[in-house]
């Protein structure tokens, strides 16, 4: 039970995302407890205002990407929970941790950090065209 409301929270994350939703966005992060937010190339964000800052950043400009999420996995520690998951964003795969603690009733972000997966998954291969070879 538990673990379906964080994979919704996770979920409604990336649907703020897509639909370019700030007061979604800003529903779901926490607000009596720290965050911090790492994305791809920037330096790491710690407090509030500054993370979502970087949402309304990110989310006001039209060339921000869309993203797919798949290969969700929950681990929880009592009342802090991380949802581990790939980002897809065009050709490319990040890793990313989703890291939820229980606030007012629900589960709210307190921490997102995604970077480049070095290496391609086995379903990631199977999705691109074979190489061919010259001889």
């Amino acid at each position: 039970m538990t673990q379906d409301y964080l994979l919704a929270a996770n979920r409604a994350f990336y649907e703020a995302f897509n639909r370019r939703d700030l007061v979604a966005m800003d529903g779901l992060w926490a607000r009596d407890h720290p965050v911090a937010c790492i994305h791809p190339g920037w330096t790491p964000l710690a407090d509030r205002i500054a993370v979502m800052g970087s949402w309304r950043e990110i989310l006001s400009n039209p060339a921000s990407p869309l993203i797919r999420h798949r290969d969700e996995r929950v681990l929880l520690y009592g009342d802090v929970a991380a949802v581990l998951c790939l980002e897809v964003i065009g050709q490319s795969v990040l890793a990313a941790t989703n890291l939820f603690v229980r606030e007012g009733g629900g589960w709210r972000l307190a921490h997102h950090q995604a970077s480049p997966v070095a290496t391609a998954t086995q379903e990631d291969a199977e999705q691109r065209p074979p190489k061919r070879r010259l001889h």
